[in-house]
């Protein structure tokens, strides 16, 4: 596994940004998938998650930071695989995402600036320009990469959340304690 904070030219704005987060906040498509939408000849959609975000989720969330979805779309995918993570913030069906993030820092009683989204689309700027810390995937629209404080190195859908969530774990200090419980 890379060591996100070496391999990468990361701005010490960057990093003082993800040491403060509790709160994570994931798109779907795009972001957790690689953007495809299948659909079988009975209207049913299929969608494709990467097993790597998944378990770094689940790490990132034995951190202590709470991670959440808002999506635009709403799929019973989306709500089985949350589920699995063990997610209870997911708010599907929004295109209007910010009075999503509102009712989130509201419940959770976080401010902005200790909370993160993870975006691809236009359609996540809204809260992309309100969080402490911005981030686009690497394959995003040119206008998210624009606004966003930091580009994952990994298409959505292929491990972009993964590498947000080592991110985080590092620069909060936490990623070796995760590391030498699988070395021991």
């Amino acid at each position: 596994m890379a060591n996100v904070i070496s391999d990468q030219n990361l701005s010490a704005f960057v990093l003082e940004k993800a040491k403060q987060l509790k709160l994570l906040i994931l798109d779907v498509d795009g972001v957790l998938t690689d953007g495809r939408l299948f659909f079988d000849n009975e209207g049913i959609e299929y969608k494709c998650f990467h097993a790597r975000d998944g378990h770094g989720i689940k790490l990132l969330r034995q951190t202590g930071v709470e991670v959440a979805v808002i999506s635009g779309r709403k799929s019973n995918s989306v709500a089985l695989r949350m589920k699995n993570l063990g997610i209870e913030f997911v708010y599907q069906g929004h295109e209007n995402k910010l009075q999503a993030y509102a009712e989130l820092l509201e419940t959770l009683k976080i401010n902005p600036e200790h909370t993160a989204h993870v975006g691809d689309d236009l359609l996540d700027l809204p809260i992309m320009t309100r969080v402490g810390l911005a981030i686009a995937v690497n394959d995003a629209n040119f206008a998210v990469k624009a606004r966003a404080d930091w580009c994952t190195t990994l298409p959505g859908g292929h491990g972009a959340v993964r590498e947000v969530c080592d991110l985080i774990m590092q620069a909060q200090g936490n990623f070796e304690a995760i590391l030498n419980g699988y070395l021991a």
